[in-house]
């Protein structure tokens, strides 16, 4: 029982994470900071701008990959990863 909590805290604290960062992506770089951020340029536009259209979904797809990643490594050091 008390390896599943462990696991179960140490998921949470994965996503708790990884939520955080693509909500700062997205919420902060892409409203809050845009002003700041717009006074670069990536690509041509306007490096706010780009975080509100595009830099949030990479970074969400980014996260995706570290999420699996993080996860296939908890899943081994709890011994409940797919054995072939």
């Amino acid at each position: 029982m008390q390896n599943n909590q462990l696991y179960w805290r140490k998921n949470i604290q994965y996503l708790a994470i990884l939520i955080a960062i693509w909500f700062f992506v997205s919420f902060g770089c892409g409203i809050l900071f845009v002003e700041q951020l717009n006074q670069f340029k990536l690509g041509g536009f306007p490096l706010g701008f780009w975080f509100a259209q595009q830099g949030s979904i990479y970074t969400f797809v980014i996260l995706i990959f570290i999420y699996v990643f993080l996860m296939n490594r908890l899943d081994k050091a709890f011994d409940l990863d797919e054995k072939q």
